[in-house]
This record gives structure tokens, sequence and C-alpha cells, in this order.
């Protein structure tokens, strides 16, 4: 018994290690990366200090925004990426 519980906690490990990773290459291909990094301020803010200003923030608003091109360069990524690389970013 104690072995199935060992064998789902990793596979859910890796499932969650991996939708980090997918989203992490999303942010690069989507060109977020050119101004962003994960936890050094580049020509923008890091993503953990993205992270901190918009908790509580609704990811709706966010990709709006992104898509929008108010406050930050418009965002060319379809909404799905955009969703993917938003929850990814507040979940830090």
């Amino acid at each position: 018994m104690k072995s199935k519980i060992a064998i789902v906690v990793a596979a859910a490990g890796l499932l969650v290690a991996g939708a980090a990773q997918a989203s992490a290459e999303l942010a690069d291909k989507a060109g977020c990366g050119k101004c962003h990094a994960a936890d050094t301020k580049k020509m923008g803010p890091s993503y953990k200090d993205i992270a901190k200003k918009l908790k509580g923030t609704p990811e709706a608003d966010v990709v709006a925004k992104l898509k929008s091109g108010k406050g930050h360069p418009k965002a060319t990524a379809s909404d799905a990426d955009l969703t993917a690389i938003t929850k990814w970013i507040l979940a830090m």
C-alpha cells in the first residue's frame, strides 16, 4: 500500500514539474524571456516580482491586459498560451 502511495505522489510531482517546464517554454516561445527572467530583473521585472504584484488578480484580467497592450507591449500569443503562462507566473 505504501509503495502505491509513493508511486502516485511521484507521478503527481512529475506532472507538476512538466507543467512548469512547459509554461517556461511557452513564455520563451512567446518572447517574454526577452524582457523577463524567473527571479532577476532584466528590462522588465522578474516573474516572481510580477506574481507578488498581481497576487489575487484574476488570470483573465492579466491576459486581457497583455492582449490590449496597455502598460505592456501587446502580446501576440494565443489566449490558451497566455492563460498558461499567466497561471505559471501567478503560481510563483
